[in-house]
């Protein structure tokens, strides 16, 4: 069956499902947490400054392993280490269930965001070796959306199991998918196209635009276009060393932008069960539909942001970016207003959800465009490390303001990381690498040692 699909030069897509069932698997262990939450307080006696805390050592351990993993990827590839990774995941996840104290939950949901951490940057190596220029928008963008796969079927999935057996439950049964995903993911894929057998040399010879000019924009012709000026596109000679990218504006720019989106995106997970049951007094299967659907939206505005990013706006990435910045703004004032009628909350929540992911997968798509290949995961590293800590950031404040003021000071706060993330952006240049830049990166030598195996 995988033979007769590499055939026809299709592989990539394969490697494309699994890396979306490794992260969606990744994103329903971290997520399954938001909706245990009233049990779990109930049962340590825990505020929600606890709570917020709780959630933060999970990014914070996350962002811990981002840069080293980034290094371990580019040094030694992709395989042995996602492959662990995804074990660790599972064992984590396991051990949450088992806990019998607050300690012990800290230290199980610590563990699982350094067991998480290198799973992002490997999968974003991945993308970067097994797709072409033309298709990496579209390949993030599906790998975006399983993490917002994961919370769209974990709210009524958990609220069933909580229902049914308790939120220990949970997390026993959420242990054991990731252990299946890494024997697929061991078995089927290489670091390097060439050296898959299921990769035909047609296929193979596609996704290697090494020695390919780099052609004039299409879809937004001329080239110095009124967006083109607005987004401020450069041409620019790639980087190619750790130092020029530790230096790069452009870098911690979108790092910083990362960190508030992703902070906003993981305080809605962490919290919107919270809200649903205390402030709008939804029974558990009820919350359990309505908190679905902003993740329903993520995976939509997800996808669409890539084909956006990569169709319609021609391989530019900042105009997805600005939009889904902008729009968040918006959406965190219509929810200071949110309606009490479930199918209009869970409306709401679906637009949201939309509109706060169209860019958000093309921040990781970014890097690519300034960093020759086995830079990216450097490169990715640091942006998903400001990533991270936004996702530890952002759901303890919730938790302090909270504690002291209500969920309009909540929304409030959210837009105006939102705003924030609009300016930041608006620094940063939208990069062309120039022809002389792609036809001169360095061949690729074989072997586990090789810094571009990632």
């Amino acid at each position: 069956m995988i033979k007769t699909l590499s055939k026809k030069g299709g592989f990539r897509w394969i490697v494309a499902g699994l890396f979306f069932l490794a992260y969606m698997i990744a994103g329903a262990d971290r997520a399954n947490i938001g909706v245990v939450v009233p049990f779990i307080k109930q049962e340590y006696a825990l505020s929600n400054t606890d709570i917020g805390a709780l959630a933060s050592l999970f990014y914070l351990t996350y962002a811990v392993v981002q840069i080293p993993a980034g290094y371990l990827f580019s040094r030694w590839g992709i395989r042995n280490l996602l492959t662990a990774s995804l074990v660790l995941t599972s064992i984590a996840t396991l051990l949450i269930g088992m806990t019998s104290n607050v300690l012990q939950l800290k230290f199980a949901r610590a563990l699982l965001g350094a067991a998480e951490g290198p799973i992002n940057i490997g999968i974003v190596s991945i993308i970067n070796r097994w797709f072409p220029a033309r298709e990496k928008g579209l390949a993030t963008g599906i790998f975006m959306s399983s993490i917002k796969f994961a919370p769209a079927f974990v709210p009524p999935l958990c609220a069933w199991i909580v229902h049914l057996y308790g939120w220990r439950e949970v997390f026993y049964i959420f242990a054991f998918p990731g252990l299946l995903v890494a024997v697929l993911w061991w078995w089927l894929v290489k670091d390097d196209p060439s050296k898959s057998p299921y990769c035909t040399p047609e296929e193979a010879r596609y996704i290697d635009e090494s020695d390919a000019p780099v052609k004039a924009p299409t879809a937004l012709a001329p080239r110095r276009s009124w967006l083109d000026r607005f987004i401020r596109t450069r041409d620019i000679d790639l980087l190619h060393d750790n130092a020029s990218i530790l230096r790069s504006w452009n870098i911690w720019a979108c790092a910083l932008g990362y960190f508030l989106m992703v902070g906003i995106t993981y305080a809605i997970m962490t919290w919107v069960p919270t809200y649903l049951v205390s402030v709008k007094h939804y029974s558990v299967m009820k919350m359990g539909a309505v908190a679905a659907a902003p993740w329903v939206g993520a995976i939509i505005g997800n996808l669409l942001g890539g084909w956006l990013s990569d169709k319609v706006f021609d391989k530019r990435r900042k105009p997805v970016m600005l939009i889904t910045s902008l729009a968040t703004v918006v959406t965190m004032f219509v929810l200071l207003n949110s309606p009490d009628d479930p199918i209009l909350l869970a409306g709401v929540f679906l637009v949201a959800g939309i509109l706060l992911n169209i860019g958000y997968s093309t921040f990781l798509v970014y890097p690519m465009g300034l960093a020759t290949k086995d830079k990216v995961p450097f490169a990715a590293s640091i942006i998903n490390t400001g990533g991270s800590l936004g996702g530890a950031f952002a759901p303890f404040v919730v938790g302090v303001l909270l504690d002291n003021y209500d969920w309009n000071m909540v929304f409030t706060f959210l837009g105006v990381c939102s705003l924030l993330t609009f300016v930041v952006l608006l620094t940063m240049i939208e990069p062309r690498p120039k022809a002389s830049a792609v036809t001169q990166q360095p061949l690729v030598p074989n072997g586990p040692h090789v810094a571009s195996n990632a």
